[in-house]
């Protein structure tokens, strides 16, 4: 599957608006994303996001969707920019001007509102340490791996398998398999 910026922007707004539409720090809205993924996959079999997981200092993190949050991917024709501001120092939140009822999150569904409503209960109040520690912590999520000031891979199969997904090695084939579609229609 291919990642889609759009998304991920609206599943960022989302989470902006659960917050009373005002700026999250980066670090906790990068933790809401992996958590929200990882519960997806818990649930449905598969993830909110198609992105690449790879574990860093910090605990574990959707990649692209963590660039485009550093402005490191600048696609005018993502759509990004059209529910998420640019990164002001250790927050990131809804473009300026930008009004909660008008934002059409139509990339997101029913169910992934759902659960991003979920995660929002459960973890919305914690703070950005508190998230990271919990990530770091094997008892909640045994697939991140301490990559020792760098990063490390992190397949989605080892996620589907540490949420107890029987069909992991099935699903996360078939994710690789529409990745390799994707890639080549793009080329096209």
């Amino acid at each position: 599957m291919k990642f889609n910026a759009r998304k991920a922007a609206q599943t960022i707004a989302y989470l902006c608006l659960k917050h009373g539409g005002r700026p999250l720090n980066v670090l906790k809205v990068v933790k809401l994303l992996y958590i929200a993924d990882r519960e997806s996959v818990r649930q449905r079999g598969f993830p909110i996001q198609q992105d690449r997981y790879v574990s860093m200092p910090h605990g574990p993190v959707n990649s692209m969707a963590y660039a485009f949050i550093d402005g490191f991917c600048d696609d005018p024709e993502s759509g990004w920019s059209d529910f998420v501001g640019p990164r002001r120092g250790y927050v990131v939140g809804l473009p300026d001007g930008a009004v909660g009822e008008q934002l059409d999150l139509d990339e997101l569904s029913a169910a992934e509102r759902r659960i991003l409503d979920e995660v929002w209960q459960r973890f919305g109040h914690m703070g950005h340490y508190q998230l990271r520690d919990w990530t770091h912590d094997r008892a909640n999520v045994p697939e991140w791996e301490d990559p020792n000031g760098s990063s490390r891979d992190l397949p989605l199969v080892r996620m589907m398998e540490a949420v107890g997904r029987q069909d992991a090695r099935e699903r996360s084939e078939y994710a690789a398999d529409m990745a390799a579609v994707d890639e080549m229609f793009a080329s096209l």
